[in-house]
This record gives C-alpha cells, sequence and structure tokens, in this order.
C-alpha cells in the first residue's frame, strides 16, 4: 500500500525532558521521524517541552513548539495548526499517556485529528497488565502467575497465595518506576503503596518471582499487510531483577540455542499481531527458566523504546526512521534499506560482530542512595561498543564507560574469595568486575553462578579474558603474538602496560614498532552480503580495512560519550551542529562516540561516524586511519564536554592539530594562580579564595577567608564533590565524605572559596574570535548562589538586570576571552553581590545553555562556532547571514522571555531504609534534564516552565511555609498576595508569628520532630491535603526537620520551593494564570524578531 494521499500535516508529540528511564534515545527518534516525514511532503509540527533536544531545532519541523506536553496545551495546538494526525509512539512514556489522555478527553474526537503509528486498542492492550495476559495465554505462551490489586488490603490477601519474594509493578509508568521486589509484607506495604501512587490508574500488579531466570528481548517491526522482521536479539548479561536499563546487554542473543530462538520468535510474532501492532516497532521481553527451559512472557512496548536505539545501532537498521514511514501508510517491502540501498526493510537485519551495552550510574551524587540494582531502573546513560567477538565487545563497553575502575583489572586484591562470592550475589554498578576477581583468585565458574546466575557462558568468557591476561603476565617478552591475542581479545594498552608494570606509552611505541595496529569494519545489516554505502564504522585487529580513501580536509569532532549527570545531551547537541554546519562549509566530518542513544551516532549526522571508546588510544587509532588518506584539518574538542576536552593535550603532544581554543589556553582557565593573574590585568574581581591539597591546609584557608565557604575539586564537570560548608567541623566530615574517590591530592588540589550569601548568579555563554566578541545570551538565575547552574531555574533575557549591569558583564567577558585567548565559544558565571561584580569561573567550551540559548533567541551558537574553529571571522559569519547582527546582550524590550527549569530524579533514589533522598539543591548538579517556557512576560514563562516540569502550580487551595530566620522579612509580600489570591496559608510557629504581626492570617501546624498528639506537617502532606510547599533550610543543624518535608513533598508530588526567590517567582506566576496557555511556535518568534529587524533597517534608512 503507498502512502496515504489523506495525510497532510501531523503533530508529533515529543518526550519532554530527560528523566531516568526515558533519555535521549527518544530526541534520536523523533528527529529522525521528523526528517522522513518532511522528505515525504508532510507538514510536521512538533511539541516537546525540551530546548536541549535536536528535534526542537526550528530546521527539523515546520511548526516547533516548545510548550509544556500536557492536554490542554495539546489541543490549543491542535486548533491553530489543525493537524491530520498525531504521531505519538516517538515520544516514549510521555507520548504514549498523552495521546491516551487526549482520546480519554474526547478532544481527537471533537477536532477530527487520528492517531497513527499505534492504535488506542493496541496501546491498551500492551501496557494494560491483565489484558495482556490473556492476549499472551492464547497465543500459546506462559506468563507469571499473578494478581491485580487496588488497594493495600488486597495486595496483602494476593500474596498469601503467592508467596515472598514477589514482584509489584504499577501499570502505565515507565522505566519501572514504583516497581520493585517485596521479601515481607512490610517491603510490600511500602512498594505497593508508591506503586499505586505512581500509576495512572492505580492498580498495581503482584506477580510470582523469577529472580534469577534469564532474560531477553526481542525488537519487532510489523506492517498492515501482516509482514514482521524481528530486528534484533538481545539478552540481558544480569539474570531478571535488575531492570533491562541497567542490566549489561548484548546483541545477538548468545545463549540460545538456534530451536530456543526460533520458538521466541514466533511467541512474538504472535503476540505482535494479536495486540495489532500493524505500523511501528515494538520491543518484547521474556524471561526463561535456566533449570527447566519454561519460557515466560515479561512484558511489551507498543512503541519504540530505549532498546530500539540500541537495536537501531547494533544493525544500522534504523527502526523510528521506517516507523515514520509506516505510520504514513507504507509497507516494509516498498521501503529500501538506506545502508545497503538494495534491500528492502522487509528484509531481516544479520550480523556478524557482537554488540554490548553498558550502563553508567550517578550513585556519587545521592551518597545517601542505597546502590543495589532493582526493577526500578536507575542508570543515567549508557555506552555501546562493537567487536569481532564477545571478549572485545565487552572489555571495549566497560573501557567506554570512562569512570575509574570500570574495567577489568589483574592489579592487586586483598579480599580472599569467599568474601567476593558473598558480595557479588548484591547486583550493583560494579559488580562485573568482582565477578572477574572471583574468577582470577580462583573462584570456580559454577560457584559465581550460585551467587549471581549470571550465564555459565559468560563467566567462561571473563575467565577466558583472565587467563589472556596470565599469558600476557608470563611471556618473558612481549612478541607480536602475545600482543596480538592481546587485542583479539580487547586488551587496551594501558591494561597491558598495568600488568607488564610499564607505562602505556612504551607498550603503544612496541605495537606500532611491530606494525600492530587496527582495522576499520564496517556495520552493513547484512554480514557482508551487500555493499554497504554509509560509512559506519568499529575498530577490529583482523587483516582488511574497509574504510574507503577520500581526498577531501576532514575535521574530527570528539562525541560526549555517556550520557551523566553534568554531562548530558546538551554537550551532544553542540558537535551535531557542529558536523552539520561544517559539511555546508565543504569539510568532510568524522564523529567519534559510543552513546547509542544520541543523534551523533546516527550514521547519517556526519560523512563518517566511528563508534569507538573516547580514550587516548582508541581515538589516536581512528586518527591514524584518516590521515591515510586526505588531509586532516583538526580536531574539535570544545563541545563534548569534560571527556573531549580531558584528550586535548594528550592528542596535541602526539602531534595532531586542535582547533579553536589552544589546550594551553584551556589549562589557563582551569589553574587557579594563572586564572587569577589574567582577572587582574582585566581588572575584575573574584570571590577570595585558596587552594589545598589535603585537610590541614583546606581548615587553615577557610578559616582565614571566614565560613560560609564554597569548597570543590578541580578538574571535575558538573560540580562533582562542590559543597557549601558552614563551619570547621562540617568541613572535617567533608574530608570523610569525598575519601576513596580520589577526588582530592598533589595535582588535584581543593579550591576553597568564600561564599557569597544572596548574590545574584549570571551566566553568559559568549563566541570570540580573537578579534570580535559575540555575547549568544546573558541569563539571570532565579535561585540564588549557591545552587549549581544546572540545577537553578534561569530567565532570558534577564528580568532583574539593568543596561549598565549587562554591558559591565559584556566588558568583564571580553577581558576574560582576550586574557585566555579563546577562539570558539566561552561561557562565564559572575555573580553580583551588594552591587558589586564578581567572576566565580569561565570554561572556555561549549556549556550546558548553549541549546537554551540558541532556541529562546534564534542564534545558531554551536554552528558559528564550529565556522570560527575552523578559521573564519565573527563579521564574515554576520555577512553571511549566519548570525544576527544584534548580539544576544541587547535584547529588544518587546521580546519574549524564557525560563529554563531543570528536571529532578529524587524519586527514583531511595536510601537503604527505602526512603527518598533528599531534595534539596546545592552547589553539585543533579538534575537528569531541563525544560522551557517561553511566555511574552516572566511571570507567563515561569508558570509554564513549572508546567512542564511536572510540577504544575495549584490555581487555588493550602499553602505551607516554614522559612529560616533570614529569610522571615522576605516571606512577608510574596504571603500577602498568596492570601490576596484566596489560598488557605499553613505555617510552622516562628514563621506563623512573623506572618500574623504583618497581617496575614495563617494557621499553625507541628513540625515533624515535635512528637506530640495530633497531626504534622509531614501526615498533612502524606494525606494530600496540602498543595504547595515553601521550606527553606536553614544553616545545617534544623536538616532532619526539612528534610522530612520536602521528602514528603517529592513523594506526593506536589510543587517545592527550597529558596525565597523561586517563591516570588511562582507567586507572580500565580496571579498571572490563566486558565488555557497562549501557544506560539519558534518559527512565529524568527518571523517576528525578522519584522522588527526590517522596520529598524528601514527607519534607519
Amino acid at each position: 500500500m503507498p502512502k496515504r494521499q489523506d495525510i497532510n500535516s501531523v503533530l508529533v508529540i515529543g518526550s519532554g525532558p530527560i528523566v531516568i528511564g526515558q533519555a535521549c534515545e527518544f530526541d534520536y527518534s523523533g528527529t529522525q521521524a521528523c526528517r522522513v516525514l518532511r522528505e515525504e511532503g508532510v507538514r510536521v509540527i512538533l511539541v516537546n517541552s525540551n530546548p536541549a533536544t535536536i528535534m526542537t531545532d526550528p530546521d527539523f519541523a515546520d511548526a516547533t513548539y516548545v510548550e509544556p506536553i500536557t492536554p490542554e496545551v495539546i489541543e490549543s495546538i491542535i486548533i491553530k495548526e489543525r493537524p491530520d494526525a498525531i504521531l505519538p509512539t516517538l515520544g516514549g512514556q510521555t507520548a504514549l499517556n498523552a495521546a491516551m489522555s487526549l482520546h480519554e478527553l474526547g478532544i481527537l474526537e471533537k477536532h477530527g485529528v487520528e492517531l497513527i503509528g499505534a492504535k488506542v486498542d493496541a496501546i491498551r492492550r500492551g501496557e494494560d497488565r491483565q489484558i495482556f495476559k490473556e492476549l499472551v495465554l492464547e497465543a500459546g505462551a506462559d506468563v507469571a502467575r499473578s494478581h491485580i490489586a487496588h488497594t493495600l488490603e488486597e495486595a496483602k490477601e494476593f500474596a498469601k497465595d503467592l508467596g515472598y519474594p514477589l514482584v509489584v509493578r504499577p501499570s502505565f509508568t515507565m522505566g519501572g518506576l514504583g516497581s520493585g521486589f517485596a521479601y515481607t509484607e512490610e517491603d510490600l506495604v511500602r512498594i505497593a503503596g508508591d506503586g499505586l501512587h505512581y500509576s495512572p490508574t492505580s492498580e498495581v500488579l503482584l506477580e510470582e518471582s523469577i529472580l534469577g531466570w534469564k532474560e531477553y528481548e526481542l525488537e519487532l517491526m510489523r506492517d498492515t499487510s501482516d509482514n514482521t522482521v524481528v530486528v534484533c536479539s538481545i539478552e540481558n548479561v544480569d539474570a531478571v531483577g535488575v531492570h533491562t536499563g541497567d542490566s549489561i546487554t548484548v546483541a545477538p542473543a548468545l545463549t540460545l540455542t538456534d530451536r530456543e530462538y526460533q520458538k521466541l520468535r514466533d511467541i512474538s510474532i504472535d503476540i505482535i499481531r494479536s495486540v495489532g501492532v500493524d505500523t511501528g516497532g515494538c520491543n518484547i521481553q521474556f524471561a526463561v527458566d535456566p533449570v527447566t527451559g519454561r519460557v515466560i512472557v515479561i512484558e511489551m512496548n507498543p512503541r519504540v523504546s530505549r532498546s530500539s536505539a540500541l537495536a537501531s545501532k547494533a544493525t544500522g537498521f534504523p527502526i523510528a526512521k521506517i516507523a515514520a514511514k509506516l505510520a504514513l501508510g507504507y509497507r516494509l517491502d516498498e521501503i529500501p534499506n538506506d545502508i545497503t540501498q538494495k534491500t528492502p526493510a522487509s528484509f531481516e537485519p544479520a550480523i556478524d560482530y557482537v554488540v554490548v551495552k553498558a550502563p553508567r550510574f550517578a550513585f556519587e551524587k545521592f551518597p545517601a542512595a542505597d546502590d543495589t540494582l532493582t526493577t526500578t531502573m536507575k542508570s543515567v546513560g549508557e555506552a555501546m561498543a562493537i567487536g569481532r567477538n564477545f571478549t572485545t565487545a565487552m572489555q571495549k563497553a566497560l573501557r567506554s564507560l570512562e569512570k575509574r575502575g570500570t574495567s577489568f583489572h589483574w592489579g592487586e586484591e586483598n579480599r580472599p574469595v569467599a568474601e567476593i562470592l558473598e558480595t557479588i550475589k548484591r547486583p550493583t554498578d560494579g559488580r562485573i568486575v568482582d565477578v572477574q576477581q572471583a574468577l582470577r583468585l580462583g573462584a570456580t565458574i559454577e560457584q559465581v553462578f550460585e551467587s549471581t546466575s549470571i550465564d555459565p557462558w559468560f563467566l567462561d568468557q571473563i575467565q577466558l579474558i583472565n587467563e589472556v591476561a596470565a599469558r600476557v603476565a608470563a611471556a618473558p617478552q612481549l612478541t607480536l603474538d602475545v600482543l596480538r591475542e592481546a587485542k583479539d581479545h580487547g586488551f587496551s594498552d594501558v591494561q597491558i602496560a598495568a600488568i607488564r608494570g610499564v607505562s602505556e606509552g612504551e607498550i603503544r611505541g612496541l605495537r606500532h614498532g611491530l606494525g600492530l595496529r587496527p582495522i576499520f569494519k564496517t556495520v552493513d545489516t547484512c554480514a557482508g552480503e551487500f555493499p554497504a554505502l554509509t560509512p559506519y564504522h568499529y575498530s577490529s585487529y583482523d587483516f582488511e580495512t574497509e574504510v574507503e580513501p577520500s581526498d577531501r580536509k576532514k575535521i574530527v569532532i570528539l562525541g560526549s560519550g555517556p550520557n551523566r549527570i553534568g554531562q548530558g545531551v546538551e554537550f551532544d547537541y553542540s558537535c551535531v551542529h557542529a558536523s552539520f554546519a561544517l559539511s555546508e562549509a565543504g569539510y568532510e566530518t568524522i564523529m567519534i562516540n559510543c552513546n547509542p542513544e544520541t543523534v551523533s551516532t546516527d550514521y547519517d549526522t556526519s560523512d563518517r561516524l566511528y563508534f569507538e571508546p573516547l580514550t587516548l588510544e582508541d581515538v589516536l587509532e581512528v586518527i591514524h586511519a584518516e590521515q591515510a588518506s586526505g588531509e586532516l584539518l583538526g580536531v574539535v574538542v570544545q563541545l563534548g564536554g569534560q571527556t573531549a576536552l580531558g584528550l586535548a593535550q594528550p592528542l596535541k603532544d602526539a602531534g595532531i592539530p586542535i582547533l579553536g581554543t589552544t589546550p594551553e589556553a584551556i589549562d589557563l582557565a582551569e589553574e587557579r594562580g594563572a586564572f587569577a593573574g589574567i582577572l587582574e590585568r582585566a581588572g575584575l574581581l573574584a570571590p577570595r579564595n585558596g587552594t589545598a591539597i589535603d585537610e590541614q591546609g583546606a581548615v587553615r584557608i577557610a578559616e582565614e577567608i571566614g565560613y560560609p565557604v564554597l569548597v570543590r575539586p578541580s578538574f571535575v564537570l558538573g560540580g562533582r564533590g562542590m559543597e557549601i560548608v558552614y563551619d570547621t567541623e562540617s568541613l572535617h566530615g567533608y574530608f570523610e565524605r569525598i575519601e576513596g574517590h580520589a577526588l582530592v591530592g598533589p595535582g588535584h588540589p581543593l579550591l576553597v572559596d568564600r561564599f557569597l550569601d544572596d548574590a545574584i548568579e549570571i551566566d553568559v555563554d559568549a563566541l570570540f574570535d580573537g578579534e570580535q566578541l559575540y555575547v549568544g545570551g546573558v541569563m539571570e538565575h532565579i535561585e540564588e548562589a549557591g545552587v549549581h547552574s544546572g540545577d537553578s531555574s534561569c530567565t532570558l533575557p534577564p528580568v532583574t538586570l539593568g543596561h549598565d549591569q549587562i554591558a559591565a558583564v559584556r566588558e568583564a567577558t571580553r577581558g576574560i576571552a582576550e586574557g585566555i585567548g579563546v577562539r570558539g565559544l566561552l561561557n562565564v558565571q559572575f555573580a553580583i553581590g551588594q552591587g558589586v561584580l564578581y567572576v566565580l569561573e569561565a570554561n572556555p567550551r561549549a556549556s550546558r545553555t548553549v541549546p537554551f540559548v540558541s532556541k529562546a533567541l534564534g542564534i545558531p551558537l554551536a554552528k558559528a562556532a564550529s565556522r570560527v574553529m575552523a578559521g573564519e571571522s565573527i563579521q564574515q559569519l554576520i555577512d553571511a547571514g549566519l548570525l544576527p547582527e544584534r548580539d544576544g546582550s541587547r535584547v529588544p524590550i518587546d521580546a519574549p522571555i524564557a525560563v529554563k527549569e531543570a528536571v529532578l530524579p529524587f524519586k527514583r533514589f531511595r536510601t537503604h531504609e527505602g526512603l527518598v533522598v533528599d531534595s534539596l539543591l546545592g552547589p553539585e548538579m543533579r538534575s537528569t534534564g531541563e525544560v522551557m517556557g517561553m511566555d511574552r512576560d516572566f511571570p507567563r514563562a515561569f508558570a509554564k516552565s513549572q508546567s512542564a516540569a511536572g510540577s504544575e502550580l495549584p490555581k487555588s487551595g493550602t499553602v505551607f511555609l516554614s522559612v529560616a530566620d533570614r529569610d522571615k522579612r522576605a516571606i512577608v509580600l510574596p504571603a500577602q498576595r498568596l492570601q490576596e489570591l484566596g489560598y488557605k496559608i499553613l505555617a510552622t510557629q516562628g514563621t506563623q508569628v512573623v506572618l500574623a504581626r504583618n497581617g496575614i492570617e495563617s494557621e499553625t501546624v507541628r513540625k515533624h520532630s515535635a512528637q506530640a498528639e495530633g497531626e504534622t506537617i509531614v501526615d498533612l502532606i502524606n494525606a494530600g491535603s496540602i498543595d504547595m510547599i515553601i521550606n527553606t533550610p536553614s544553616g545545617s543543624s534544623a536538616r532532619a526537620d526539612g528534610y522530612e518535608i520536602r521528602a514528603a513533598a517529592v513523594a506526593a508530588d506536589k510543587p517545592i520551593f527550597t529558596t525565597v526567590s523561586e517563591l516570588s517567582a511562582a507567586v507572580g506566576a500565580l496571579s498571572a494564570q490563566v486558565d488555557v496557555f497562549d501557544v506560539k511556535s519558534l518559527q512565529e518568534y524568527q518571523a517576528d524578531r525578522d519584522a522588527a529587524d526590517a522596520l529598524a533597517t528601514a527607519e534607519a534608512n
């Protein structure tokens, strides 16, 4: 069936902010879909609240709405844009749930809009656990014994039938939120209580435990003519009990016999048929009992999922692209495969290599959190590696994670085997390395299997890696054969050097002397049966290379590796933009990255893609292979966050040209003494500071400067290890906490700064070419200094800064850019305290606000930066029309206001006791993503940003106030306004006295710590009788009370403000709240700007 003629415009729903369980893989699928739909001549309308994504770029859709994803907003867009259809299967659970709400509220019917890509019935059948269970049984497959409960009482009764341990899963949630294993009735009450709260339908499923079974998934696609393809089979290395997103996984599945695989394939095809997915992708998860071979279907996602991104990157089969074409009515056999262009999409991919995905965690950001891996997903990113065998792919994936201690090692190990065997019973972030240590110290495969339930085949492969390491250690000298065997099993030069006790450089010199270098193979979807036309490569120590020579000028772009808190999709955004801009300027672009979720690792983003770890060895080998054909102009390191910056100096030392700011200049900004000199020459101030390499030194400096002080290790990203310390005792406590993380020591000093209380923090992104400074934007933070800029809400243009202050900021930025010697992007953070401008820090690289600035003001910063690095001047770019003439520091008075708000993952992390971790913001970054609200004035924009972040401000109800003494004066005006707006106010005793004296009525509630009769504030929040919470913490002693209040607010999903400045913004937003937000696309904002510029030019003439 060719393309449907009745669909001329489609509304695509994006996935909103990045949260754990729903990361940038949906940006990748959404971007692909938008491209395909436009190629097919369809008008694309997009709604997505996340500014950091590529898909929300005005170039990818005809109308891009960066607005909250709520049914009301989507209805406003439908009324305005009149789309023929809505495509909801590419935006994760967010988009599916939004589509279901639109259907249930009758909005789709009312406006005559059709859902394409998945029918409502199919979504229901796939998502509703009971209906799905019946379908599976009809298909002749098996499911776990289970019951559905709507109340805790029901849950306790059913538990008697199933026996403990049992699994609890809520319906319609994402990334396993609210699910877990209950071993006792107490666990059951806690987990099921949570699950009933998080499930939109208030139901949870209780299932018999299948802990320790093997877990597989199949990724399938089906069209309207019942053609079905299995794109890829994926196997989890960890057994059932760890969420797929948190497990190391391999593709294709390696431990199935052909007969078992065919059985899973047949069951899958029956299920996808009976669920009725006929225009798109889905994935089905299985568990297999390793003892009896009984197969159980765990669940199915009737949409493009996290595994789809992995399957696409692993096979080169673009699932999202094809899903979009199927939604328009095509059949699989009518769509050509991009990579071979000879085979149709109905041809199942075959692969002749092994792919391993490893998850990246951020437990160091939540020291109190329990780091046991369960069925609730906790990883924040992932890395993928491709190798000719499992051992290579596994070792490459582990070194792609860029975290100390993730790779296998053969150093000292003092723990006895019995202790390690006990440790590995609990699944954790680094368990795989402990498994390797246990095997190395003589544990048998049976013993390790007993502890971990990891399939013996994988354990045997790890044993093989240990045997190769032993041969490397025992060899009298490193001959070509010894080295080649190590390389065939994925050993890095670093690992070989550690085993032999020499330096990495010596091993590399020896290897190159012997002529042992990797060659690069191609991902071709068909195991070499047809020639591949897209250069998508991975390294291998085989014999013939598949890299085609080319004589163009090349530029290598280093990506940012696996997502983590502090280095996310924002950096990928800059890398992709650089690739597009440099391609347009006529260069051949080469991307190196190892993150399967991103747009940068899509095979058609750059001219060539190398899926390799971002370590010095791997990058040098790719560059060597590319230099063999054609001229390498240089390497771009400014855009991939700390990962790429860290490689700048070693690459330069190896004689490779670095584009843009030199590595020496990058160090000037990081090195305290040198940077202080730059500020002095430019006549700028920094807060009083000093550096220390040990505890005694830190205490001496802190007492000299005066508390409170801000302490932070040097050379870290996302404020890792940063804290505000109020007294010497707390400073001793800080050193205890960071012990063992190797953050501070000789060569890595601790920076100690005077902390500016009550200062306004300002963030500037700018471009500098050596002559001209071009400011991208000046952002004012809503929270005062002390909250990490990645977690703070900020507004652009600034709302409380005057012309003179902005001019001073601009001059200061220029002074710093000249002093460091920036060529390209620069981000500077300032604070204004008591009317004085202080410089907090400067980073000569892309910052995480680049995409936000670009969308808010329509200035393509990353594209311009890449052209400046390649040698063009800012004036040339303005003349060519790439940059607007007026830069971002001079924004017209009637310009719209954009507000960025951070999205935090607190409710996924629990302490060992099962409580939520503290939601207090501090100088260490903890947010996983961000949203943007844009409107004609600040209060409306702020209201939109809160709604988009998922904590919509209540239009009426009860507000609770409890503030520290220093905020008592500032609270009076907002409280008065709340009373005028008709809210009921509750307060703690101290706050209530201040309010009463100012004529504001409020009721007193008891603090949580005052254990007496009657309800405390925490009870009231848990009971749902409070709609908004304001709690500003005082010092460090009253923390406990505040913590209980904040934890309750997070668990109840109520808006909570921990600073008065944010409260004032919220109160302004409450006054401006309208029933329905006005919506306006980025394209319309741009048209307004163009019109204003044209008018100004006409008047000037």
